[in-house]
């Protein structure tokens, strides 16, 4: 069982890959946490994140069996999320957990389940609207400045399909492809930027490429309550690169240059198990981890474009620009906090502070819900309802 909470919260990696490598150095930074213990079966991965007081598990159930930690990240394969979750969360630990949350809504209504009955948080992450640039979105929205808003519309252009990639990562029934994967950011943006209550979906997704098996694009339109329209459009076929609309930067805020580099780097590895190169231990580089690296600019999920009745707003390199209705203006985002550094505070804010939390069980349960019903609408060719959606706080 977790300790009584009065921090530094001691957290737990459930999962030592390519996720939870990256949230390591924001964990050390953070003042309100230590970096306790990590769980995985490769003793590889166990070897490497050893050291300076951390414990290592073979397993998760022995990690939370164990009394090292308070907070368990679970960043295991999506198929274990809700498997992990759930131990975690009867054993007495707060949860933060990996989009998308589970394979399936049943599965996440489990584990939104298991946390009410435990009375622990449970944190759905790292998404989109954790970031800066979302958040300051989402101000200008609820202030009324710029007027209600009208229209939210998201497009993203990536290679994300010839990036390195373990089995389940491409396989719709373990979670696998965009539609759950990168839907569950645009999904989350979208929600986000317009208070949460989405009404429903019609939307396709396409398998274009039989080389690379599964999923890999998706157009949708999306509507609230209210009837403000939403769009998103993914594909990750490393084609078109939607940097081209994003002043050259990445997800994370960093310079992107070259093209097809992913397609290339597969075709150099070729013969090396393609988890191996994702995890950056292969003679190649890892293209996940470069992409996850960050940069000094503001992090861009493609071109996203919020319409109010009174202007237009987007990302800019060092914050937002609001095209309003006789001049453009430059909004700074320097030194806010990046979406890591927020979700870890959003917890420790919960667990130590009793603030609300905002990327709940039920937030992560509704953007599940639909990017679900986006699969399901493509099948059958017509609008699926929603009913799960919950309001942003």
């Amino acid at each position: 069982m977790g300790r009584p909470q009065s921090g530094p919260l001691r957290l737990g990696l459930a999962g030592l890959g390519v996720a939870g490598d990256v949230l390591v150095p924001f964990v050390e930074r953070h003042p309100d946490y230590v970096v306790a213990a990590g769980a995985d079966p490769a003793a590889a991965a166990r070897q490497a994140f050893a050291g300076a007081g951390r414990e290592v598990f073979t397993s998760v159930e022995e990690m939370c069996a164990s009394g090292a930690v308070d907070v368990v990240y679970v960043a295991t394969p999506t198929p274990m999320h809700a498997e992990h979750t759930v131990t975690a969360l009867r054993t007495g630990h707060h949860v933060i957990v990996e989009k998308p949350m589970a394979v399936s809504v049943e599965s996440a209504e489990a584990m939104v389940a298991a946390a009410e009955d435990a009375g622990r948080v449970l944190v759905v992450g790292h998404s989109q609207s954790f970031e800066a640039p979302v958040r300051a979105m989402r101000r200008i929205v609820a202030s009324g400045e710029l007027g209600p808003l009208r229209a939210i519309n998201a497009w993203y252009y990536t290679d994300w399909m010839f990036r390195p990639r373990a089995a389940d990562e491409l396989d719709p029934t373990k979670g696998g492809g965009v539609p759950l994967r990168q839907g569950a950011h645009h999904v989350d943006i979208v929600r986000y930027l317009g208070g949460g209550l989405l009404r429903s979906v019609r939307g396709r997704v396409g398998a274009w490429d039989p080389r690379r098996p599964g999923e890999g694009a998706y157009t949708a339109y999306l509507e609230f309550d209210d009837g403000t329209p939403a769009t998103v459009v993914y594909s990750g076929y490393d084609h078109f690169p939607s940097t081209e609309l994003t002043f050259s930067l990445g997800e994370a805020g960093q310079p992107m240059e070259g093209y097809a580099v992913a397609r290339r780097r597969l075709a150099a590895a070729a013969g090396t198990a393609e988890e191996v190169v994702k995890r950056g231990t292969a003679a190649a580089p890892s293209r996940q981890r470069e992409l996850l690296s960050g940069g000094s600019a503001q992090p861009f999920f493609g071109l996203v474009v919020l319409s109010c009745e009174r202007g237009d707003v987007r990302v800019a390199p060092d914050g937002l620009r609001v095209y309003g209705d006789e001049r453009t203006e430059e909004v700074s985002l320097v030194g806010e906090p990046v979406g890591r550094t927020t979700m870890l505070t959003e917890l420790a804010d919960a667990v130590l502070r009793a603030a609300p939390v905002v990327h709940g069980g039920r937030w992560g349960l509704a953007n599940l819900e639909v990017c679900v019903a986006l699969v399901e609408s493509s099948r059958t060719r017509s609008e699926v309802r929603l009913r799960r959606q919950t309001a942003l706080r």
